[in-house]
């Protein structure tokens, strides 16, 4: 753990260092760029290839597919339940609805809003079957009324999709789901091969190759945003419990590499009794290897002199999670613009946001909030503008549009309107 103290010299420069940049390693771009490219001209035997060779089974084209129905016991299926019901609602409140009106002249003007016909979904495998990734993004996709939601995720190296994660996507609305992972499984959702149709828009979270494949695809493809490891800044006063928020550190850490975790307070006591109580919390926790990486290297506490300080911090920082525990929670949560969710009082959890709470947990990381939002249910939507003028309203536009036509010296534009009433 490493930790800055407003006092201390070269503090400015310190939290210069906490900025991420969204740029891959080049030999995470070239070697996504090979398996691209690999994918697009060779489809299924290229497909396979990579599979088996960055640690998958080997199968073949008719093994790609996931199919039988899986076995969970009767609390997953709750759980899971649970959590599909309270996203759903969320999603359906956040649906965007037709409308019309007419603008001055009398045209009819408006917009619709369509499900897109055919999505991709990644899902990650790796370290944890994230069976609560499969409710936050395919439970989205179905409340938009997308009929075609196909998925990839890893299975193991015997071919197995975790079966709760398995439950999850059926229970959601997944339509088809390939044993798949990385960047391959990206290419194949944009590009398509003899055995998966392509995609119109590829969503989810992945790790560094998986994030770099979305962005070279885009383009071919819609992308949603680029969510990589997870990220935690807790912003908080003396009233926190030190408890409480070194596990909500904790909890984002064992995602382990490359996750961020950073605790802001003006508060030197509290600062020393988290730092205290992430060191005995550890001790009880199983992905020590996940854990002990990110405190190494994505751990920061940092001693400021206002919170006022903290909140230009975490506005700078752009963090994927902010937590704040404070007296005045609700007028400093006014002031953050640039998080991805923002998680408020001491009985707010930023886990409670992984799992059930309804917003998707699919968010911008890398100081990407400061541009994009997180994953809602109008990016399963295309809009369509609409426009309808009868000869009345035409008329009274005619002498804009000629206008407009003159200063730009299009001719045939204002032709194709004045023609209609020679």
């Amino acid at each position: 753990m490493r930790t800055l103290r407003h006092n201390s010299p070269g503090f400015k420069s310190s939290l210069n260092s906490l900025k991420r940049s969204a740029e891959a390693h080049p030999q995470v771009r070239k070697t996504v760029q090979d398996v691209l490219e690999a994918i697009r001209t060779e489809g299924d035997s290229a497909l396979l290839e990579f599979t088996e060779r960055f640690g998958g089974p080997r199968l073949t084209a008719k093994q790609l597919r996931v199919t039988g129905k899986p076995k969970v016991d009767a609390e997953t299926k709750e759980a899971v339940a649970t959590a599909h019901a309270n996203v759903l609602a969320f999603a359906r409140k956040s649906l965007r609805e037709n409308w019309t009106m007419k603008n001055a002249q009398g045209g009819l003007v408006g917009e619709r809003f369509d499900p897109f016909k055919r999505v991709g979904i990644y899902v990650p495998g790796g370290t944890a079957p994230l069976v609560s990734t499969a409710v936050m993004t395919v439970t989205l996709a179905a409340a938009a009324g997308v009929p075609e939601i196909v998925v990839t995720t890893p299975s193991d190296g015997e071919g197995k999709v975790n079966e709760a994660l398995h439950f999850a996507l059926e229970h959601c609305g997944a339509t088809e789901i390939y044993r798949v992972g990385g960047a391959q499984a990206i290419g194949v959702l944009a590009h398509g091969t003899e055995t998966v149709k392509p995609v119109q828009k590829i969503f989810g979270p992945g790790n560094a190759y998986v994030v770099e494949a979305k962005r070279q695809v885009f383009g071919h493809v819609a992308i949603d945003l680029l969510p990589g490891p997870s990220e935690i800044l807790v912003l908080a006063d003396a009233s926190a419990e030190a408890a409480w928020v070194a596990a909500d550190l904790l909890a984002q850490a064992e995602h382990g590499k490359g996750s961020s975790i950073l605790f802001v307070t003006n508060s030197s006591k509290l600062l020393k009794d988290v730092e205290k109580k992430i060191e005995q919390q550890l001790q009880t926790l199983s992905r020590q290897e996940h854990l002990a990486g990110v405190l190494e290297n994505g751990c920061t506490l940092i001693l400021v002199k206002s919170l006022q300080d903290g909140i230009e911090i975490a506005n700078d920082f752009a963090p994927e999670h902010i937590a704040i525990i404070a007296k005045d929670e609700d007028k400093i949560a006014a002031r953050i613009h640039t998080a991805g969710a923002i998680f408020l009082g001491g009985y707010s959890p930023v886990a409670a946001g992984d799992f059930l709470a309804g917003p998707s947990h699919t968010l911008p990381t890398g100081g990407a909030g400061k541009a994009f939002p997180g994953l809602t249910v109008d990016m399963f939507q295309r809009r369509t503008s609409l426009v309808n003028f009868d000869a009345k309203s035409l008329k009274k536009s005619l002498q804009t549009i000629a206008k407009f036509s003159e200063i730009e010296g299009l001719d045939a534009h204002g032709r194709s309107a004045a023609i209609r009433f020679e």
